[in-house]
């Protein structure tokens, strides 16, 4: 942590607290469909719909969140969000040892998760702009973005260990725990965080919950990417249960080969993050978002080629690792471009909504490859996964976007911020 002391030391314990977080996260990577599969016995339709239904109604329960946290001191927020995962993943376990654990609480849980999931993101991000100078989050975010694939290469095994010798009720018990410390250490944090400006309505105006839209949509280059972002992650994370269920089920893959093979492959990302930096100088922000863009959509069709066998888990890989190496590059890009198009007082609006249509998009059509994968089967139906991403560049931002947002009445320019806390996903965007 002595880097991270040259931040501060309110830094230092957000980088700490971030870490916990993430690692607890990928300790129970694909815990809830392990236990929906081989605890409750689910087939492929009621894994799918754990990860639609939940999404879904935890998005629509994020929605007048946004515009809430806006005026709001964030650091309390953070907290208690972390407080809520803490206490709602830590009902399965209970309900677990008690014989009473059923697929209907893991729903609710995935609900309560995925609204606090949302909320933290849509608080973190104007919480670290009041935490550092502006010349200083590009460092953070790096530091982040690291935190994040070195989580990524080591929970996964770890957790499938885990899940091999204690079952996947305890993973999920560790990531409880994970949300706990987080709190602790934002909480260690301190310091004074100024109060946002208060707004002449005290309460949540039906019209508040659109304004984060209605920014977005109002923008030619943020506009293109906020579809992309939502058809390449709900395309790319439809087929997440289709392929537990196959590699768990029908190919026999056990769970510890499960984790490694989207863990192994996450050093893409970090050699990925590395290199945004350096590309984005020599070739410029708007080149290297439509290329990374371009590319990382190429490789989710050789899926639908899985087998069984040491040769279907190379395979398994050898995918991710392209995958998640155009992610890693593009995901910093993508992030600075947002969010330099985002007004400072605007900030929590636009990742709420962002981050409520990607995963609203995410849980309809993990809902429908759910279905498909019933009637197609799981080889067809990611295939087709893989064939319509194939054509998610078209949507990227054909010109170059010129510094600072340019909504009007919103010309205030906004530093690009990272979201630390965030439940990582790999091949998620932020």
């Amino acid at each position: 942590m002595r880097s991270g002391h040259r931040l501060g030391r309110q830094f230092g314990w957000l980088w700490g607290a971030y870490g916990t977080s993430a690692l607890g996260t990928w300790l129970a990577f694909g815990a809830f469909p392990l236990i929906a599969v081989q605890v409750l016995h689910a087939g492929p339709e009621q894994v799918a719909a754990l990860s639609s239904v939940g999404a879904l109604a935890g998005a629509a329960a994020a929605v007048p969140l946004g515009p809430w946290v806006e005026f709001r001191r964030k650091r309390p927020v953070l907290i208690g969000t972390d407080l809520v995962r803490f206490a709602a993943l830590l009902t399965i376990p209970a309900a677990f040892a008690l014989g009473v654990l059923s697929f209907v609480q893991l729903l609710l849980v995935s609900v309560v998760v995925a609204a606090a999931d949302i909320t933290f993101r849509a608080a973190s991000g104007a919480y670290l702009k009041t935490l550092l100078p502006a010349e200083h989050l590009l460092v953070a975010n790096a530091r982040f973005e690291s935190t994040a694939w070195t989580t990524t290469v080591i929970g996964p095994p770890l957790g499938g260990a885990a899940i091999g010798l204690l079952g996947p009720v305890v993973t999920v018990a560790a990531d409880a725990v994970s949300y706990l410390l987080s709190a602790l250490g934002i909480g260690a944090a301190g310091g004074r965080e100024p109060r946002p400006e208060r707004r002449r309505v005290a309460r949540v105006r039906a019209g508040d919950l659109l304004d984060g839209w209605r920014y977005i949509l109002a923008d030619p280059t943020l506009r293109p990417l906020f579809f992309n972002t939502a058809a390449f992650n709900g395309l790319v994370m439809a087929t997440d249960a289709l392929l537990a269920v196959l590699m768990l089920g029908r190919l026999g893959f056990a769970p510890w080969q499960y984790g490694l093979a989207f863990a192994a492959p996450a050093i893409g990302g970090l050699l990925g993050s590395r290199l945004a930096r350096p590309l984005t100088t020599r070739f410029g922000q708007h080149r290297v978002l439509v290329v990374a863009g371009t590319l990382r959509a190429i490789w989710p069709i050789g899926l639908a080629f899985l087998g069984p066998g040491t040769g279907g888990l190379l395979l398994v890989m050898g995918v991710e690792l392209g995958l998640i190496f155009c992610c890693g590059v593009f995901n910093p890009v993508y992030a600075t471009y947002r969010l330099e198009r985002t007004a400072p007082d605007r900030v929590a609006r636009t990742l709420s909504a962002w981050t409520v249509t990607t995963r609203v998009s995410t849980a309809l059509l993990t809902a429908v490859w759910g279905v498909l994968g019933g009637l197609l089967g799981p080889h067809t139906a990611i295939g087709l996964a893989g064939v319509l991403l194939l054509a998610t560049p078209l949507l990227l931002p054909r010109r170059a976007a010129t510094t600072g947002s340019t909504t009007p009445g919103n010309e205030q320019r906004c530093t690009p911020l990272p979201v630390p806390g965030e439940r990582a996903d790999m091949r998620l965007l932020t």
